[in-house]
């Protein structure tokens, strides 16, 4: 059975490693293309398949950014001259490596002064009004 021209899929293999860690092996197949197998390392099968699929969001949220095109700063008015409005979906992506004596140290220092917002990864994609969109909030594990 043969997919939709528009279709596509993701391969996901994890391996286990000597050294108790993980490969995340990531091959995208969209469009009728497969794209290139990016291999990704992680402390654990979770950590490995999480780092893969934000580095593929990442590179699909770019292309996506960039084949839409838009000027920054075009508005769209109304005959009457009214701005319309448009909406957006707005990605905003921070990442580091911290050397910290705890978790509580490697979160306070990361969120102190501007640099989460100077230094993150934004991608802004035109989206239309009827889009089911639920973004993501972060989830507490309760204990």
């Amino acid at each position: 059975m043969s997919q939709p021209a528009n279709s596509g899929n993701i391969a996901i293999t994890v391996i286990p490693q000597a050294n108790g860690r993980y490969v995340c092996e990531v091959t995208p197949s969209l469009e009728g293309q497969i794209g290139r197998t990016e291999v990704y390392h992680g402390q654990n099968p979770k950590h490995a398949i999480a780092i893969a699929l934000e580095n593929l969001a990442c590179a699909f949220r770019m292309e996506a950014e960039a084949e839409q095109n838009l000027d920054w700063e075009a508005v769209d008015r109304s005959t009457s001259g009214k701005v319309i409005d448009r909406r957006f979906h707005v990605i905003l992506h921070y990442e580091r490596v911290a050397d910290e004596e705890s978790k509580f140290e490697a979160l306070v220092n990361t969120q102190m002064g501007n640099t989460v917002v100077e230094n993150a990864e934004i991608s802004i994609i035109q989206v239309d009004p009827d889009l089911p969109m639920d973004p993501l909030e972060r989830r507490r594990k309760h204990s």
